[in-house]
């Protein structure tokens, strides 16, 4: 019997290291608001003084030292998202990134943090000034590079162009830190098709650069934000779901063959963010689909190797709900493959020619 065992595609292993510890800073330090940009919607953060966060943060980390004395809770990852953390102002104190960041090596030597990133725009990654905040605790660095295409970026108001988001990337693996790319499929001036859309392209750069980790987020249209304006007055068309399903699960796949695990896809579900959002590709399982999908069709593509003829997949149960597919959806699929499912304890997938 011909048999095939391979792992999961997704090049992310599960450890148990710090606990990821987000820090909002809605609007800060950004020198523009992006088109489609609702920062206080999809962090569920309203913006305050920069020292007022500070503060918080502080209270934030003396409790997490207590409650890990007590033994209740694993050291922290603190990221800075929202705004722009490498174009923070001065305070008559210091710069606001070497301030948050000596904060955090504060508890650093106390063991409340292990690590610490923070997300910023590509053309806001001077190389020196990251090798200060590198040699201050700075660990990574995620770059809202949302694309790489010259069009996409100019109808989106982000004030920089596709060299400058790969330059940027350049410049954070220069200084020695760890890299994260955000994408946002969909945006103004996309432009669809195979193999030549605006976000295939964006991927297949993405894959180029090998960041440690990737972030999709596809485009929606969120009140109060400029491509809310466009989208009524007929401007501006958002993917439909069943695009982004199909286009983001090529994307992952494509990540994944290259060694690029993929944290995220769509915004988290902020009670604030579902009552905003006027059209676009929102669904609360939406990463799972995507998932599932991306999964059968590496799977499909291995049992081709095997060539035509039933076939069994043993799958490690833990996956169930991913094969399975959101609401099972992905049960006619198999059957018209005719790959019979079974499930077991262990962590890998066998794929086998059915015996007769």
């Amino acid at each position: 019997m011909r048999v095939l065992d391979f792992a999961h595609p997704d090049p992310q292993t599960k450890t148990n290291g710090p606990r990821l510890r987000p820090v909002f800073l809605p609007f800060a330090g950004c020198p523009h608001r992006c088109a489609f940009c609702g920062q206080h919607l999809q962090t569920g953060q309203r913006a305050r003084p920069l020292a007022e966060m500070h503060r918080a943060l502080r209270n934030d980390l003396e409790s997490a030292r207590a409650a890990m004395a007590a033994g209740q809770t694993r050291p922290l990852e603190l990221a800075f998202y929202g705004g722009t953390f490498t174009a923070l102002p001065d305070s008559d104190s210091g710069p606001w990134p070497e301030r948050f960041l000596n904060l955090a090596a504060e508890y650093r030597a106390l063991g409340v943090v292990g690590r610490v990133r923070c997300s910023t725009r590509p053309d806001r990654t001077d190389p020196e000034m990251l090798a200060r905040l590198k040699s201050l605790g700075l660990d990574m660095v995620e770059l809202g590079v949302q694309s790489f295409d010259d069009a996409a970026l100019a109808a989106s108001g982000r004030g920089y162009d596709g060299e400058t988001a790969r330059k940027g990337c350049e410049n954070v693996r220069a200084a020695g830190l760890r890299l994260g790319v955000q994408l946002m499929p969909g945006l103004p001036g996309d432009r669809p098709g195979e193999p030549d859309g605006t976000f295939r392209r964006d991927i297949e750069m993405t894959a180029a650069l090998r960041p440690d980790a990737a972030r999709l987020y596809p485009c929606l249209v969120i009140e109060g934000t400029p491509l809310a304006q466009t989208w009524r007055a007929g401007g501006y068309r958002p993917w439909s779901l069943e695009r982004a399903r199909a286009e983001l699960a090529h994307g992952l796949e494509r990540l994944w063959s290259a060694g690029v695990p993929v944290i995220r896809i769509g915004l988290h579900p902020e009670a604030d963010l579902l009552p905003g959002i006027l059209a676009g590709p929102w669904h609360p399982a939406l990463g799972q689909m995507v998932r599932s999908l991306a999964l059968c069709a590496h799977v499909l593509a291995r049992a081709r190797e095997l060539g035509s003829g039933p076939k069994s997949l043993q799958t490690p149960r833990r996956f169930s709900g991913e094969i399975m597919g959101h609401k099972r959806e992905l049960w006619e699929r198999w059957k018209r493959a005719r790959i019979r499912i079974e499930f077991h304890e262990g962590e890998t997938f066998r794929l086998a020619l059915a015996t007769p």
